[in-house]
C-alpha cells in the first residue's frame, strides 16, 4: 500500500512535531503494510509557508534518517496546498511542489466550512497547465457534505479526490462517513490516504479503511484506491477512474439516500 497523503515530515506544520515522532510514525506504517508514504505538509498563506526545496530537503534527510535505522518505508515528496485563488500563478512560476515532484498532480485542501466560488475557476486553470488537482478529504467538507454535486462537478471537470481513511473507519464520525461511501459509490473519489498527523490518534494506517471499501465496492475497486492510483500518481502516469455517476443536487436526496440504507 502506499499512503498518498501524510503529514509526517517533523517541525513543518501541524503533523509530527519532533523527529521521534516522525519515526513512530513511520514504524506504525510498516507495520500496517504500507510501503511509501508521500509526505504532504501543509502550505496555507500566512500559517504554514515551506518552500518547495525545503520540503525535498526534509524528505531526502527524513529517508536517509529511516534507512539508516533500517525502517523499510520510503518517503516521497509533496504538499498539501490550500486552494487559493492565486495557486495557478504559482504553479506557473514553478513554486509549487506536485506529488512525487513528478508535474502531474496537485494534492489541494479547501477550508473546511465551505466550497469557494472561485474553486472550479482554480481547478480549470490548473488543468490547463497540465496539473491536476486532487482533492484532499472532500467528505470532511461542510460544502461537499451540504451539497455533494459540487464534487461531482470537480471530477466531471478533470480533477481527482482521496478520501481519508478515518472517514470510512468512524473516526471523523457519522457525516464524514455517510459521504465518503456516497463518494465511492459515485465514483467521485480515486485514492483512500491517511492523512496521518501523530503515531497516535491520526496514524498512518490503510488496512481497516480497505477493508470497508472492499465490503463497500470491492476488493478490486479497493486495491485500485489504496494501491495502483496510488503507484501511478507516484509514477506521473495516468490513474484509472471508475464510471462517473451524477450526484443529486439538493441536501434533501443526499439525505434520503443516507437514511435509507
Amino acid at each position: 500500500m502506499i499512503d498518498l497523503h501524510a503529514h509526517i515530515l517533523p517541525g513543518f506544520d501541524d503533523g509530527a512535531e519532533s523527529l521521534e515522532e516522525a519515526v513512530a510514525m513511520a514504524r506504525c506504517a510498516c507495520d500496517g503494510g504500507i510501503s511509501a508514504v508521500v509526505a504532504t505538509p501543509h502550505v496555507v498563506t500566512g500559517l504554514y509557508t515551506p518552500a518547495k526545496e525545503a520540503i525535498l530537503e526534509g524528505v531526502e534527510h527524513f529517508r536517509n534518517l529511516l534507512s539508516a535505522k533500517g525502517i523499510p518505508l520510503n518517503i516521497f515528496p509533496g504538499a498539501e496546498y490550500r486552494l487559493e485563488p492565486d495557486l495557478p500563478d504559482r504553479l506557473a512560476r514553478g513554486e509549487l511542489l506536485t506529488l512525487n515532484d513528478s508535474g502531474c498532480y496537485l494534492l489541494v485542501e479547501l477550508p473546511s466550512v465551505m466550497v469557494p466560488g472561485y474553486t472550479n475557476r482554480v481547478v480549470y486553470e490548473l488543468l490547463l497547465q497540465g496539473v491536476v488537482p486532487v482533492i484532499a478529504h472532500p467528505e470532511r467538507n461542510t460544502g461537499f457534505i451540504k451539497a455533494p454535486s459540487l464534487l461531482y462537478e470537480l471530477i466531471n471537470q478533470g480533477a481527482l479526490s482521496q478520501i481519508t481513511a478515518g472517514s470510512l473507519t468512524g473516526f471523523f464520525g457519522s457525516n464524514a462517513g455517510a459521504a465518503a461511501r456516497l463518494f465511492l459509490e459515485h465514483g467521485c473519489a480515486q485514492f483512500v490516504a491517511s492523512d496521518a498527523h501523530s503515531s497516535t490518534g491520526r496514524v498512518p494506517v490503510l488496512a481497516a479503511a480497505m477493508q470497508e471499501v472492499s465490503r463497500f465496492i470491492g476488493q478490486e475497486e479497493a486495491d485500485r484506491l489504496v494501491k495502483e492510483n496510488p503507484r501511478r500518481v507516484v509514477r506521473g502516469v495516468s490513474v484509472v477512474k471508475d464510471d462517473l455517476k451524477e450526484i443529486a443536487t439538493s441536501r434533501r436526496g443526499f439525505l434520503k439516500r443516507l437514511f435509507s440504507r
